[in-house]
């Protein structure tokens, strides 16, 4: 079953907040990564999500590390399993569910933008 992580980034020299946090999913041999402004919760509004270079799978397992090149400091802050297929167009649509962790629910990125909904059952009716 494929992964998820959750990565606080502090420290980035591009980031002039000063700390973002990355979204990863994995994806065979790499995980895509998406940049967003806050942690995601059921709830909230969508956010912008801007996709970034694949990451290594040594991300999807806790653990808080320097991040290669100088580019500050990412700490693992939620890590699960989702279900569902990553389409191969990079400009799909993606729904996936988050299956646990602490960002269980549906996550959906599409246009530059990142919401979490909450679970729903097979049949597609809230819980």
């Amino acid at each position: 079953m494929p992964r998820y992580a959750l990565l606080e980034h502090t420290g980035a020299p591009d980031d002039p907040s000063g700390c973002h946090f990355d979204l990863l999913l994995e994806n065979g041999d790499y995980c895509r990564a998406w940049r967003l402004g806050r942690q995601p919760a059921v709830g909230e509004s969508a956010q912008a999500a801007v996709e970034l270079a694949p990451h290594r799978l040594v991300w999807l397992s806790p653990r808080s590390a320097a991040v290669s090149g100088g580019r500050g400091w990412a700490r693992g802050i939620a890590h699960g399993h989702y279900a569902g297929a990553l389409p191969s167009d990079a400009q799909a649509p993606i729904r996936v569910q988050l299956l646990d962790g602490a960002l269980a629910g549906q996550l959906h990125l599409e246009g530059g933008f990142c919401v979490l909904e909450g679970c729903t059952t097979p049949h597609g009716n809230a819980p």
